[in-house]
């Protein structure tokens, strides 16, 4: 077993590109989509069902996990591996985010973030060098530098200020991070949708160095064709032999066309919190499962899916127990998701790997504009 970090691309088509994270833990085929388990856990799911879907990472949350129940806790029982028994990689992002959008009377200074929990009011400080001591104490695999992720729409003058802020928060990061052979410190890039903060963002994160590379500050409402446009050029100003990683994405169509743009690693809530809202990924689309028009139909979600959901259950049943608001739908639906997703990621690998994935994506796009099947 590899006992240092390292990424090797073993092909490309286009932009698009296939290859291998190795960690201490294990591999990480990539493109590779990562579920989130916010607080420890990926919501209605046990972690072995997880890792059946085909995860090979999960990402973790510092903001949440430094609230409850502390990186401290979680140290003194063995590490978030341990704690939440997920044996494979972990990424956890530094809180930046989070910070920003969910924390209550925050104040942001040079030095770092002061705010109150959104849990029970307590005051907490976030700087570059605690997220890398919270990081470090929580022992993820993959260690994201702290960073601002300003709201859109924003002025030009301003993301640019939040940007370069940004940047000098990295280096801290990379300094306090020291020499962990084994974990792998990412920093992010920033500059909203204007191109010249971006490479800018880009080149100052090169210039401190990292051993892989976020893209952030996208998926933040600015729309798709505008993430888009960003990534048309954004991963190109990255190194070619490092992950690349975009933040925060997505939904499945948003996936494929940040691969196709050369996009490495990838997170989103959405299977898990439409998992819970009774909403369905399948290769034509979204199923809205709460719809009467299910009610009784004998079929699967997916008639060509594998999953627990899809073999053993109809859509009658997932429609019965979600409007009974029974646990098990929040189940059966998270996991069917997560299959999908990860079901995605694999064709994506093999596409890029057969140099067909111009094939495989306009075969994804005309399944879903055929739609869900019509009701019997």
């Amino acid at each position: 077993m590899t006992q240092r970090f390292s990424f090797e691309l073993t092909a490309t088509d286009g932009r698009a590109r296939t290859g291998v994270i190795s960690t201490p833990r294990g591999e990480i085929r990539t493109p590779a989509f990562m579920p989130v388990g916010t607080a420890g856990t990926v919501k209605a799911m046990l972690p072995e069902n997880v890792r059946a879907t085909g995860a090979d990472i999960l990402l973790g949350n510092t903001y949440h996990l430094m609230l409850r129940p502390t990186a401290e806790r979680v140290a003194r029982l063995g590490g978030l591996h341990r704690f939440m028994n997920w044996d494979r990689p972990i990424l956890t992002d530094s809180g930046g985010f989070q910070v920003m959008s969910l924390a209550d009377l925050r104040k942001l200074t040079e030095e770092g973030v002061t705010f109150r929990s959104h849990i029970d009011g307590s005051k907490h400080h976030l700087s570059p060098e605690r997220s890398m001591e919270i990081q470090r104490l929580l022992g993820s695999d993959i260690v994201m530098a702290f960073d601002e992720c300003p709201a859109l729409p924003a002025t030009e003058e301003a993301v640019a200020k939040s940007m370069r802020l940004s940047m000098r928060w990295a280096r801290r990061s990379r300094e306090a991070f020291g020499d962990r052979p084994g974990h792998a410190l990412f920093g992010i890039m920033q500059g909203g949708v204007t191109r010249d903060l971006r490479e800018e963002s880009a080149a100052a994160l090169r210039e401190i160095g990292f051993e892989g590379y976020a893209i952030g500050g996208l998926a933040v409402g600015e729309g798709q064709e505008a993430m888009f446009g960003v990534l048309d050029y954004a991963p190109g100003f990255l190194p070619e032999d490092r992950p690349r990683y975009l933040m925060g994405v997505g939904k499945p169509d948003d996936i494929v066309g940040a691969v196709e743009r050369g996009v490495d690693m990838m997170d989103c809530v959405l299977p898990s919190r439409s998992g819970r809202t009774g909403q369905a990924w399948t290769r034509r689309g979204q199923v809205n499962i709460k719809n009467a028009r299910h009610m009784d139909d004998p079929r699967p979600l997916d008639e060509a899916c594998s999953c627990p959901a899809c073999r053993s259950y109809s859509r009658a049943y997932l429609h019965h127990v979600f409007r009974a608001q029974e646990i098990i739908a929040s189940m059966l639906l998270t996991w069917h998701n997560l299959h999908y997703y990860q079901e995605l990621m694999q064709g994506l690998r093999a596409a890029i790997a057969a140099g067909r994935l111009g094939e495989f994506v306009a075969a994804f796009h005309a399944a879903r504009a055929e739609g869900d099947i019509e009701p019997l």
